[in-house]
Formats: C-alpha cells, structure tokens, sequence
C-alpha cells in the first residue's frame, strides 16, 4: 500500500513493515512475519519493481515479528541485514529475556495471535549474518536513513529517520494499535524490556524533521514527533489508572 512519496507499506495494523523506494533501489525496514513474503513479492510487483531492487533491510530491533523474511533476503538474495549492535544477539536467535505481558483483553489477543500464525509466525527464522549499526550512523542505502537509538523495547531498539520519505520508523518504540487490548492512539508497546526506559527514549524523536511516525504495529500516524512523548505519557498514566 502507498502512503505517500517514496513510501509503501505491507501488513496491516496488526503487523507491519515498510518499503522506501527512490531513484537508488529500495530500504526495506522491518521484515514482519515469514508469510508476509508474498505480500512483499505482490507489493514489489506493483511498483514496478523486483527483489533485485532491494538493496537492504534495517530492522528496528531483533523480535520475530520484525525479522519475517529477512534471513530469505540475505540468504536467497544477498541482502545485507542491518540491526544495532545491541539487538544483534536477538536478532540471530539468541535467548531474551521475559518480561510482563500486562493487560489483555481476549478478542484483540485472539486475534493477533491468528493473524501471526496465519502469517507462519511459528516459523521464525532467524538471522545467520547481521550488519551492526549504532546510534547516528546514516546507512549506505536508499534514502540514507538515520539510526536513532531508542532502548527500552529492547536493548538495541531504534527508530530509522528516512528523509526521502518524510517518516520516522519506530518499531516498537510505540504502538498506535495494542496488539493484546486492541486500544488505538499512541500508547507504549507491550512485551517492553525496561517500560520507563522506553518512555525517556521517546524524546529523542524531538526535532526529527518528518510527518509520519510509523510503527511495527498499529495505523501510521501523522504529525510533529516532538508531540510523541507526552501523548504516550498520558497513555501510560491512563492505563495505570485503570481508567
């Protein structure tokens, strides 16, 4: 799906990943789940475009619903998959650790976990090579997206500033769909490593020149970054307030 200049977007509210496309070739950021494979070859095909326009994967940390088909890229393709060097462990399969899963509710569980296993999500594969990044380097592909360290989600969570795209990328930095509960708007994510950390982490995307904040799962969300942090504050208050 186009959202706007340069920039695609394949899943949906539930799960998300998203494609810049310039003169240059194609940044893939996020890689969802293995299924989402098709949708990839399907979106390509409409831009006119083809895997061998790919010329990179940035992931925003190592979870399996952000690394899908990446390994299928660089295994298959010889894409060159980038992660923070913190993540790069997670992202290769390695042990993380277990955190709360906090409120639920059992429809939006439901179905999010359908919708993953739909999308063979019980077939990660992780990755068996990763290109390390680090915070504020500008990466050698399209677009030159922007590292900015965001830890909390996990240690090596970043978000990806795209200029050519107008957007910021976050991951699971936020969320403006909660995956277990089904509440919209912008509110932390859960599965969150260090939830505090990830809520101070949030100002970072002050003064990020873009329109869109596009997360890893929920709508995409139009509008000043810098406004980012107290609306998901306010969030976190009004759902430790049970209200």
């Amino acid at each position: 799906m186009k959202l706007g200049p340069n920039l695609y977007r394949i899943g949906n509210d539930v799960v998300a990943a998203y494609l810049v496309d310039t003169a240059d070739g194609i940044t893939v950021i996020d890689a969802g789940l293995p299924g989402h494979w098709k949708e990839l070859l399907a979106e390509l095909d409409a831009m006119g475009r083809s895997l061998a326009d790919i010329c990179g994967v940035v992931l925003t940390h190592g979870d399996s619903d952000h690394i899908g088909f990446a390994e299928r890229l660089r295994r298959d393709h010889g894409v060159p998959v980038y992660v923070h060097a913190a993540d790069a462990e997670r992202a290769r399969g390695g042990k993380k650790p277990k955190v709360s899963m906090g409120p639920a509710r059992l429809r939006p569980m439901l179905g999010f976990l359908t919708y993953a296993m739909g999308k063979r999500g019980w077939r990660t594969t992780y990755l068996g090579e990763v290109t390390e990044v680090a915070d504020g380097d500008v990466l050698p592909l399209p677009g030159s997206p922007r590292v900015i360290g965001m830890p909390g989600h996990s240690p090596g969570s970043i978000a990806i500033q795209v200029p050519a795209a107008k957007a910021v990328f976050v991951g699971d930095a936020l969320t403006t769909r909660h995956v277990l509960t089904g509440r919209s708007g912008l509110q932390p994510a859960p599965f969150t490593d260090d939830p505090e950390l990830a809520l101070e982490s949030l100002g970072r995307l002050a003064g990020v020149d873009a329109v869109w904040v596009l997360p890893g799962h929920g709508a995409p969300w139009r509008g000043d970054p810098a406004t980012v942090q107290d609306a998901v504050r306010a969030a976190a208050e009004t759902e430790a307030s049970g209200s």
